[in-house]
């Protein structure tokens, strides 16, 4: 889950979902209430371990913060270095994710379909916007916590997708490879209110509206594609606070077109290639578990 959320592809509620542990998470954060307080005061730190299921998270979010911190700095170097490679293994990746969840939902009727057309829509609107470019501010930091962190619970959307939406991808990547534990530790605030608050809505909508909440992720997944083409053009830049020039608007071009207007190599069946692996690397890991 943790190398899913380094990078905007798949999102560790996806691999949380074709992992099998998707429900035992969902059911263990909603734990963390007022009766967990009570047990803790009442019978002690063990029995509130236990309610909470402690060891579980303590695994799993080990395994997280693990792969974020060894993974971050690979991710970083990829993304400068060769983007259009790296973005179309992304792609690859996010398509089979946009399978993985759409071939779990049962008895297609005109109600699942208008969902999943509204969340595809909706995405691509989201993505055709000019990509966030914010100052890191504490607020700001905090903030993308909370809705970043949400992708991890939730099946189809990535967390480093809506960091990069909210133009606070390469920050909290920057800090995680600085190690900036203020940064860090402001983010974490913001995870954990996003993660207690958000389950208990996650919760109630797969235990009510299971189908129609998996065919509305899955249109966002497949609106979502748009935003991590990997042939763009870039129309304007701005500049960040360290003084370095980063693209602000982009448009997605074929590979022959990009070619012509930036003179440099599309790098096509390389990046074919990757894409196909990308694709095939998700499959592959949905049919393991099924």
């Amino acid at each position: 889950m943790g190398a899913a959320d380094a990078v905007p592809g798949v999102s560790g509620g996806t691999i949380a979902f074709i992992t099998g542990i998707y429900e035992e998470l969902i059911d263990t954060l909603k734990q963390f209430n007022p009766e967990a307080v009570r047990i803790l005061f009442s019978e002690g730190f063990l029995s509130c371990w236990r309610y909470v299921n402690g060891s579980f998270l303590l695994a799993l979010f080990s395994g997280v913060l693990l792969s974020l911190v060894s993974i971050s700095h690979l991710v970083l170097y990829l993304l400068d270095t060769y983007p259009i490679l790296l973005w179309s293994f992304f792609f690859g990746l996010i398509l089979a994710s946009t399978w993985s969840v759409v071939r779990h939902i049962r008895g297609w009727n005109s109600n699942l379909i208008a969902m999943f057309i509204s969340g595809a829509m909706l995405a691509y609107i989201i993505t055709e916007q000019a990509p966030g470019a914010v100052e890191p501010t504490l607020m700001m930091v905090f903030l993308s916590g909370m809705i970043a962190i949400c992708a991890m619970i939730l099946p189809g959307i990535s967390g480093s997708f809506i960091l990069l939406l909210m133009g606070m991808y390469a920050p909290v990547l920057g800090a995680i490879k600085g190690l900036e534990w203020a940064t860090l530790g402001l983010f974490a605030g913001g995870c954990v209110v996003g993660l207690l608050s958000f389950s208990r809505v996650l919760s109630w909508a797969f235990h009510h509206h299971r189908m129609l909440t998996l065919a509305l992720l899955g249109g966002f997944m497949l609106g979502s594609l748009n935003k991590v083409w990997p042939w763009k053009y870039t129309l304007a830049y701005t500049i960040n606070r360290h003084g370095e020039e980063v693209p602000l608007l982009q448009d997605n071009l074929l590979p022959g077109s990009y070619e012509v207007l930036t003179g440099l190599n599309a790098w096509f069946w390389p990046a074919a290639a990757l894409m196909l692996l990308g694709a095939l690397l998700g499959v592959v890991m949905d049919r393991r578990q099924h």
